[in-house]
């Protein structure tokens, strides 16, 4: 399913491509060498939100969460992310950022495993 980015959401998803974390980076790097053949996008637009990594086939979202995602009004507005997402028929899986440093491979084949399965119920 392919997400329309707004303006505003376009214009903040190239912004953040050339700012991405540590963990973003090293899960980028691993989502993108994937062995099922799967493509990712990385910080992707859909309306005014930013995903950090999409895979529409699967119509999947895949969040790095930093320790700001726990603090203040984040935890609420990643919720209403989610609902917004998830109405339109989008998975989203959430990982810490520290966990992606330290379980990447666990992680990686968890991502994999739920995207394939996604996208085979998809193409049916």
């Amino acid at each position: 399913m392919r997400l329309e980015g707004s303006p505003n959401g376009r214009r903040n998803a190239k912004r953040l491509r050339n700012e991405m974390t540590p963990p973003e980076i090293a899960m980028w790097l691993a989502l993108s060498r994937n062995d099922a053949g799967l493509r990712f996008r990385k910080q992707y637009a859909a309306a005014d939100y930013v995903l950090d990594f999409y895979c529409a086939p699967a119509r999947l979202a895949i969040e790095v969460d930093g320790e700001a995602h726990n603090r203040g009004t984040r935890p609420a507005r990643d919720a209403v992310r989610d609902a917004w997402l998830v109405a339109r028929g989008i998975r989203v899986l959430r990982y810490p950022a520290c966990e992606v440093l330290s379980n990447l491979d666990d992680i990686l084949r968890q991502i994999v495993a739920v995207a394939v399965e996604r996208r085979a119920a998809f193409e049916r």
